[in-house]
C-alpha cells in the first residue's frame, strides 16, 4: 500500500448511474474527469442498478446515446443488484454498488452530482484511513423537547456497534452543538477495499434501519440513513475527518453542485467556467439538452440569469433563502 505522500497512487472512482436525471449527471461527471484530469489512470465505473424486486420500474439508463458516450469517455458501466434499497431508498445505490467493484482496489465514491475541476489524481489519499465530506449542514438528528440530546443518540450508535465514541469528538466544539459530533456528507468517501466497506456499510446501515437504539428510535432516517452510517463506518476502520491535504475536496478539485441554480448562484467562476467547457462539445452537447434543467441553466443561460442575482462573496447564510430568491424569479429547476 502507498503512503500518504504517494501522490500518484492508482485508484478507481465509482459514481452511479440509472434512468432519470443521473444518467445526464454521469456524463457530466465523466466528460469532466476527463477534462480536468486527464492524466487520471484508475477506473471511472458508473454503477447502474438492475431491475428486480426492489425497483418499481427498470431503473437502467434508458438514453441510449447517453450510454454510447460514456463508452467514449472510456467509462465502464457497471451492473450491480438492489437486494435491501431500491426504489424505497435509492440512496442504498451508494451502499450496495460497493459489493460490485473490484476487491482490494482503492476506490473514491462520488455523488453523480458532482463536477472535477482540477487533478484529483494528485490528492494525497491515505486509503488506510477512510474520510468523507465535511460539505454539510446540522440535518441529523432533529432533537426533541424534553428528549435525548445530540451526545446521547450518537453515542447510543456507537455503543450499538462496538466502537469508541469519545475519540470521535471535536473538542473544539462545544457541548451538544452538532458540529462536536462526526458526521459526513456521502457526497464523496474513499478506502482500501470497496467489498469490505460496501459489505460494513450495508451492515450498519440495515441495523440502524431496522433496529435503532431507543434514544434514537424516534428519529428519521429517511433521507438520512446513509449519514448516520456512515461516520460509524468510518471510525470502525480507524477513520476520521478529513485533514488539509484533502482540501481540494469540495475546493479547487471537485464541486458537488446538487441543484444546477445552486452551482450558478454560489459556486466559484472557475466551476462555471469548467462545467461551459465540458458541456461545449457537440457530441456532448445534444445528450445533456435531454435533461431540461441542463438545457435551460447550462445551453440557454437561464444559469447566468441566476448567477447575476447573487454576490458570491456575500450569499445568503442558509441555503433556503438562495432557493427563495431563485424561486421569486421563476428560475427554480431540480
Amino acid at each position: 500500500m502507498a503512503n500518504q505522500g504517494d501522490k500518484h497512487q492508482a485508484f478507481n472512482i465509482v459514481i452511479i448511474g440509472q434512468n432519470g436525471r443521473l444518467q445526464y449527471e454521469a456524463l457530466l461527471f465523466a466528460a469532466s474527469l476527463r477534462h480536468s484530469d486527464p492524466d487520471f489512470a484508475g477506473r471511472l465505473f458508473v454503477a447502474e442498478p438492475q431491475p428486480g424486486d426492489r425497483w418499481n420500474s427498470d431503473p437502467r439508463m434508458s438514453n441510449q446515446e447517453c450510454r454510447a458516450a460514456l463508452e467514449r469517455l472510456k467509462v465502464e458501466i457497471l451492473p450491480f443488484e438492489s437486494h435491501h434499497f431500491g426504489s424505497d431508498y435509492p440512496y442504498g445505490n451508494k451502499i450496495e454498488a460497493l459489493r460490485a467493484l473490484p476487491e482490494g482496489e482503492p476506490f473514491v465514491f462520488f455523488d453523480t452530482d458532482t463536477l472535477i475541476t482540477g487533478p484529483v489524481s494528485e490528492i494525497p489519499f491515505d486509503f488506510d484511513r477512510p474520510s468523507a465530506s465535511m460539505r454539510r449542514e446540522g440535518t441529523w438528528p432533529k432533537l426533541e423537547l424534553y428528549g435525548p440530546g445530540y451526545g446521547d443518540i450518537w453515542k447510543s450508535l456507537y455503543d450499538k456497534f462496538g466502537l469508541d465514541f469519545e475519540s470521535t469528538l471535536d473538542l473544539d466544539q462545544p457541548d451538544e452543538y452538532w458540529q462536536r459530533y462526526m458526521y459526513f456528507n456521502a457526497g464523496w468517501f474513499f478506502y482500501k477495499c470497496p467489498r469490505e466497506f460496501g459489505q460494513r456499510f450495508e451492515e450498519y446501515a440495515l441495523a440502524i434501519r431496522d433496529d435503532p437504539p431507543e434514544v434514537a428510535a424516534v428519529q428519521e432516517f429517511d433521507p438520512w440513513l446513509d449519514q448516520v452510517a456512515l461516520p460509524l463506518v468510518i471510525a470502525s476502520f480507524g477513520g476520521g475527518r478529513p485533514g488539509p491535504e484533502l482540501a481540494g475536496l469540495d475546493g479547487d478539485v471537485t464541486c458537488h453542485w446538487r441543484l444546477m441554480p445552486l452551482l450558478f448562484a454560489r459556486e466559484s467562476d472557475h466551476v462555471v467556467n469548467t462545467l461551459k467547457e465540458v458541456a461545449a462539445p457537440n457530441w456532448i452537447k445534444k445528450v445533456l439538452k435531454n435533461y431540461e434543467p441542463f438545457k435551460r441553466m447550462i445551453f440557454q443561460n437561464k444559469g447566468q440569469k441566476v448567477r447575476d442575482m447573487f454576490d458570491r462573496d456575500d450569499l445568503p447564510k442558509r441555503e433556503q433563502a438562495i432557493r427563495n430568491k431563485i424561486k421569486k424569479a421563476n428560475l427554480w429547476m431540480r
